[in-house]
């Protein structure tokens, strides 16, 4: 049987995409002043090679955000409380939220680039689907959410969209640890479970 497994240059190709990417969009005032063909020279690649690799610019943008969003996963399936799966669904919903909104700080750019590229809805993107499903699920367990579990749940990620945060981070110059005691406030107040602990 023929190995289906990735050739290793294909693979050290797409790491190498991927790190020139993180590095020139870092460096940038937007992606979009980053070429693919910027991207794949800083990557030592032809530009075929990075559009078989990602399709176009807006899969290049998804693989990278994912690459990133990675190790938040790993701490929402596998790790302990606040974020894993032990913590009761009262404590659960705002740690996630606030993981979200960390997250979406940590890479304003990139998150803004993905959720305003593209002509599909940045709601039925992998990312959020599967964030509003956990939340989702999490809020049906919560008394009193059962009913309205899956408007709860867009309700509360509307409030970590990229573009709300661009403007409140960047536009209105909020500090971080206003913006994540503000969130844990709102959702709070969503839950009905009373004044939220303060923000580590």
């Amino acid at each position: 049987m023929p190995d289906r497994s990735p050739r290793k240059d294909a693979v050290r190709n797409r790491a190498a995409v991927l790190a020139a990417a993180d590095e020139l969009f870092a460096a940038s005032d937007s992606t979009e002043e980053v070429s693919m063909a910027e991207i794949a020279a800083a990557a030592g690649v032809g530009k075929g090679t990075l559009f078989r690799a990602f399709g176009d610019r807006v899969g290049l943008i998804r693989a990278l955000y994912q690459a990133r969003l990675e190790p938040v996963w790993h701490a929402v399936e596998d790790g302990p409380a606040p974020l894993g799966s032990s913590t009761p669904p009262l404590s659960r919903v705002p740690a996630l939220l606030d993981a979200v909104l960390c997250f979406k700080l940590d890479n304003r750019r990139l998150a803004l680039a993905l959720e305003s590229t593209g002509n599909a809805s940045p709601y039925e993107a992998e990312h959020y689907e599967r964030w509003h499903t956990l939340l989702r699920d999490l809020l049906r367990q919560i008394p009193g959410h059962a009913g309205d579990s899956d408007f709860a749940a867009h309700v509360l990620l509307a409030a970590t969209r990229a573009d709300l945060v661009e403007h409140l981070a960047g536009h209105e110059q909020f500090p971080r640890a206003k913006l994540r005691a503000q969130l844990a406030t709102f959702a709070a107040a969503v839950l009905g479970s009373g004044p939220p602990a303060p923000a580590a």
